[in-house]
């Protein structure tokens, strides 16, 4: 799969840091929900450090990178989750 435009990618960054961060406090017992800030801060936790390793000059594909950036934001959602659950 071939992106013509870096946009995209970014944006398929964003969309998965939301869903992601939406499946993090879904797994954590809490009758009234997750609310819709702390979701949106934790993607935007999620979503920086993604991007910079998207953005880091690697001699890989565009596509590459942004598996490593999605692989990224998930091992960053496993920490989260320990640390809320464990600590």
């Amino acid at each position: 799969m071939y992106f013509k435009s870096k946009k995209i990618s970014l944006v398929i960054l964003g969309i998965t840091a939301l869903l992601i961060s939406r499946a993090m406090f879904a797994f954590i017992d809490d009758p009234e929900g997750p609310n819709l800030l702390v979701v949106t801060v934790v993607a935007l936790v999620i979503y920086f450090p993604a991007l910079m390793v998207y953005k880091f000059n690697f001699p890989i594909t565009r596509l590459k990178r942004l598996s490593l950036a999605i692989f990224v934001q998930i091992l960053i959602v496993t920490g989260l989750y320990f640390l809320v659950m464990f600590v």
